[in-house]
């Protein structure tokens, strides 16, 4: 256990950067509209930071693994060898009930790093809980 929150310390920050946030809104509002993006964004500037397993979010997601050879994964891959720590990543839950996936506003090729580096790999998240109703 120890071993895993040395790497986790590592590999990732403890909060976003403040960038992460205008491109979360920018591609949530692809899928939701301005307003709505407006208030998730909020919500995830609010929300605590939990960690999940890279693994868990991809498969949470729906996404491809992209491969190392995918511009910003190698960035990514890059960085952290050079030891330059990743920003979380900002998250929307899915509803299994409505059958909506996880949607990744930003951070999905650190994701995909990490998976690279270990798919058990902790990943520190911002998770935003939507209203589906």
């Amino acid at each position: 256990m120890a071993k895993n929150k040395s790497k986790h310390k590592e590999l990732w920050k403890n909060s976003p950067d403040e960038h992460d946030f205008p491109a979360a809104k920018d591609y949530l509002s692809l899928i939701t509209g301005q307003k709505i993006a407006e208030v998730v964004v909020d919500s995830l500037k609010e929300v605590p930071t939990e960690v999940r397993k890279a693994k868990d979010l991809l498969r949470a997601s729906g996404l491809p693994l992209l491969g190392k050879d995918d511009f910003h994964v190698a960035l990514d891959l890059k960085k952290v060898a050079k030891g330059i720590p990743l920003s979380p990543v900002l998250l929307v839950r899915g509803s299994i009930s409505k059958q909506i996936p996880l949607t990744v506003a930003d951070g999905y090729h650190r994701i995909c790093a990490s998976y690279q580096i270990d798919e058990n790999q902790d990943i520190p998240c911002k998770i935003a809980e939507p209203n589906f109703s």
